[in-house]
C-alpha cells in the first residue's frame, strides 16, 4: 500500500517545484524528502521522477498520483472537520493569513473575542498580500485567509477554497488636509477637488503586482493621466504619513481608519467604487468547528466595524 506521507511529499513537489521548497515547507531536509521519495517509486513499481538540468520533474505516472493525492487529502481534512463536530468543546488551531488593513481593523476585536468564548482555540496569524496567501491556503500552509477583491479585478480563484463576504468598503482618494504648509493644490491653485486634480502630483502606491496597486493605475488612466508613482510600500501606516506630511497621493480603502483619527482629506470617486474583503477555506475542512468560529467572529467584527461600533 502506498504511504500517504509520502504521497504527499510527491503532491508538494508539483505544487512548489523543488525539493529544497517541499523541505522547507515541511520541516525536512532536501536528503529527507529525497530518500522518502525514492521509497515511494519502489512502493509504485515506476518511475515518479526525472531530472530535468538542476530540478526534477514528475513523470505522467507521478503526475496521477498526484492528482489522487489530492483527493485523499480532501478526505482526510473532511474526516477531521468531522470528528471534530463530534466533541462538545471547540478545540484546535486555525492558521490564518490576513492582509494588513484588515490585520488593523479586524484582528484586535476577533482575537478578544476568540480568546473569550473559544478558549481553547489557538489562533497563528501571519501577515501575506492576498494573492499569495489564497495560493498558500489552497496548498494547506494556512487554514483560513482573509483577502480582498477590488472592483473589476477578480481575487484568484482555486477549485478546492470557498468564498465568504466579510464587508465592504469605499475606496477613496486620500490627499493631504487643507491649509497643511506645502500641501498641494489643483493646476488652478484650488485645494485638491478631484482624481483629475492630481495628474502632477507625486504618488504613493503598493508594489506591482498588488490588486491595489494595479486597480489605482487604471482608475489614475480612466481619468486620463498616468500616475506619477515615486513612492512604493506595501505598509498603508507608511503611505498615510507621506500622505499627511503633502508629500504624496493615494487611493485608500476606508477599513485603514478604523481605530485611528482620519488625518487627511478624503474626496469620493466617480462611482463611489468599494472593496469587498472576504474569508476563504478550503471546502473539505471549512466545517472544522475552530474555523467555523473564527469565521463566525470576524463576520461579528467586520459588522461592527462598519456600523462604527465598538468591538467588544
Amino acid at each position: 500500500m502506498l504511504d500517504v506521507r509520502r504521497l504527499r511529499l510527491l503532491r508538494e513537489l508539483k505544487i512548489r517545484g523543488t525539493l529544497a521548497e517541499v523541505a522547507q515547507a515541511l520541516a525536512y531536509t532536501p536528503s529527507a524528502v529525497s530518500q522518502q521519495l525514492a521509497l515511494l517509486e519502489k512502493e509504485a513499481g515506476v518511475e515518479l521522477l526525472r531530472k530535468s538540468g538542476r530540478r526534477v520533474q514528475l513523470t505522467p505516472q507521478a503526475e496521477i498520483l498526484v492528482a489522487h493525492t489530492s483527493q485523499i487529502l480532501e478526505s482526510l481534512e473532511r474526516a477531521e472537520a468531522d470528528l471534530a463536530t463530534s466533541l462538545t468543546t471547540v478545540t484546535g488551531t486555525v492558521r490564518l493569513a490576513v492582509f494588513q488593513s484588515a490585520a488593523l481593523a479586524l484582528l484586535p476585536g476577533t482575537l478578544s473575542i476568540m480568546a473569550r468564548e473559544f478558549p481553547e482555540v489557538r489562533i497563528e496569524m501571519t501577515q501575506r498580500e492576498p494573492e499569495t496567501a489564497l495560493y498558500e491556503t489552497w496548498a494547506r500552509d494556512f487554514d483560513l485567509v482573509v483577502a480582498e477583491q477590488y472592483p473589476g479585478h477578480a481575487a484568484p480563484h482555486h477549485p478546492e477554497l470557498d468564498r465568504a463576504t466579510l464587508t465592504t468598503d469605499a475606496i477613496r482618494l486620500a490627499v493631504p488636509a487643507p491649509g497643511l504648509e506645502g500641501s498641494p493644490a489643483s493646476p488652478a491653485g484650488a485645494p485638491l477637488a478631484s482624481l483629475e486634480d492630481t495628474a502632477m502630483l507625486p504618488w504613493v502606491m503598493e508594489p506591482r503586482g498588488a490588486a491595489s496597486r494595479h486597480w489605482a493605475e487604471q482608475a489614475c488612466r480612466q481619468a486620463g493621466f498616468e500616475p506619477d508613482v515615486r513612492y512604493e510600500t506595501a505598509d498603508l501606516q507608511a503611505q498615510i504619513r507621506l500622505i499627511e506630511s503633502g508629500n504624496a497621493v493615494a487611493l485608500m480603502p476606508d477599513l485603514v481608519w478604523t481605530g485611528r483619527p482620519q488625518t487627511v482629506t478624503l474626496l469620493d470617486l466617480p462611482g463611489l467604487p468599494r472593496r469587498t474583503v472576504f474569508t476563504s477555506a478550503r471546502r473539505a475542512s471549512r466545517r472544522r468547528p475552530a474555523i467555523m468560529a473564527c469565521r463566525d467572529v470576524l463576520a461579528r467584527t467586520a459588522g461592527a466595524v462598519a456600523a462604527g461600533a465598538e468591538v467588544r
